[in-house]
């Protein structure tokens, strides 16, 4: 029954257009970076890059390096786009994309990490087999159909993302519009529209209409009367998004998703009309279903538990940041911190106060003011460093943090040494002061 529902072919104009439109995407996005100053600011002015812990590993190319390694993975985004040498273009921009992603993390945005996930899922799909160089110089290849499963691999990674920003939403401040009233007042200064996003009954309509969207979206796509509706909230929602909150490719690579919720020959009209629609209806089982689902199967199983790993941390995951990251937890609050790194040496008991920009950039600062992972490592580099002098110091932390406006509160325990101290991904870290959210 399953081999039958996921190995039915279906005309494959959807995924078709879809490569063309993610292509084009990933051009934009990393050719974009280098002319938009990104990449300069991510990756060549900072003297110290905060990457995922673990990859310390993964540093910019000195020099000029990283625009062109931006440049070649345009162009890889370009050859998806146009379906030329496709397999070996999407391998390449799924490795290239996947370690800038874990380089660094100051300029943090859940659409890099969706992009990651995207880009290796599109290795296992047929999309060069119309309407690609590929197909034209290898005719042989030339397919309208595709295994139904090619679609639902989407429909069902967009409804996590959906459903767990939607559950994500569900907490006080963001229920009352303080988050929202604070996003909006830094939206003061739009032309035309900023004075009108100050208004309570905007800042409500956005809250509980994100809440709303995010969860009910992908149930309204698959519903057909309730389709042409939710596509059309979709538009207004991520161009709304685009315009206001400058989230990059996602607005526009999650209206590309709805080509996998309305009817294959509806996506065949209005882009391919000289395509001969697919209609057979075959089930057509490969040797390597079972390796497929299983891998599949692996990797949902992945993406369930990833978002819901904070509650089995202590305390309240918007004030230790533990398991925020990798859980679709989307524009939920506003943190702000004070932060003051004091060494000790070891050896003479010397005290001095490091000045952050001696050693990070303004967004680093931000950066290391609110999240604990960012301390730790900042402070496991002021040790190297100060041990490639031959000092032996230790690193303490005076910091206090404002959530969504709240007043400031301690935040790190002044009197442990965080350089000595090791970190862990999936376990409270003792030395992140209680919470005292309302």
């Amino acid at each position: 029954m399953l081999n039958n529902f996921l190995f039915k072919h279906i005309d494959n104009s959807a995924l078709i257009v879809f490569r063309i439109l993610f292509g084009l995407l990933c051009f934009l996005e990393s050719v974009g970076a280098i002319f938009t100053g990104w990449v300069s600011r991510a990756f060549v002015d900072p003297k110290f890059t905060f990457t995922f812990i673990g990859f310390g590993w993964l540093q910019p190319l000195p020099g000029n390096g990283m625009y062109i390694y931006y440049l070649v993975m345009g162009i890889f985004g370009f050859l998806i786009m146009i379906g030329y040498k496709y397999r070996l273009s999407s391998i390449a921009f799924a490795l290239m994309w996947t370690a800038t992603y874990l380089m660094q993390k100051a300029s943090y945005n859940n659409h890099y990490y969706l992009l990651v996930l995207l880009s290796f899922i599109m290795i296992f799909l047929p999309a060069n087999k119309y309407h690609s160089v590929d197909a034209k110089i290898n005719p042989e290849i030339k397919s309208n159909s595709m295994p139904q499963w090619c679609a639902w691999v989407f429909i069902l990674q967009m409804f996590i993302v959906y459903t767990y920003g939607s559950i994500a939403k569900i907490y006080p401040d963001w229920l009352d519009t303080t988050t929202m009233k604070i996003f909006m007042q830094g939206k003061r200064d739009l032309p035309i529209i900023g004075e009108f996003l100050q208004q309570n009954w905007i800042h409500y309509f956005l809250a509980y209409g994100g809440i709303l969207y995010d969860g009910l979206v992908v149930i309204l796509l698959l519903y057909k009367p309730t389709r042409k509706l939710a596509f059309f909230g979709s538009i207004f929602f991520h161009l709304f998004n685009s315009a206001v909150f400058q989230v990059g490719i996602f607005p526009y690579l999650a209206l590309a998703f709805s080509l996998f919720f309305f009817p294959p020959k509806t996506i065949k009209n209005i882009f391919f009309k000289k395509k001969e629609f697919y209609d057979k209806d075959e089930i057509i089982v490969p040797n390597y279903n079972k390796a497929l689902i299983t891998f599949f199967s692996i990797y949902f199983i992945i993406q369930i538990a990833l978002p819901i790993r904070h509650h089995f941390i202590k305390d309240n995951v918007l004030w230790t940041e533990e398991g925020h990251r990798l859980s679709w937890r989307m524009m939920l609050r506003a943190k702000s911190g004070f932060i003051t790194f004091k060494i000790n040496d070891k050896g003479n008991s010397q005290q001095e106060i490091i000045k952050l920009d001696d050693y990070l950039t303004q967004k680093q600062v931000r950066l290391v003011s609110t999240h604990p992972d960012a301390m730790w490592q900042f402070a496991q580099r002021l040790k190297e460093e100060y041990a490639e002098k031959g000092r032996d110091i230790e690193v303490y932390i005076h910091s206090s943090i404002s959530i969504n406006g709240r007043k400031h509160q301690d935040y790190i325990d002044s009197e442990i040494d965080i350089a000595s101290v090791s970190w862990s991904a999936f376990k409270h870290s003792d030395w992140i002061l209680p919470s005292k959210l309302d």
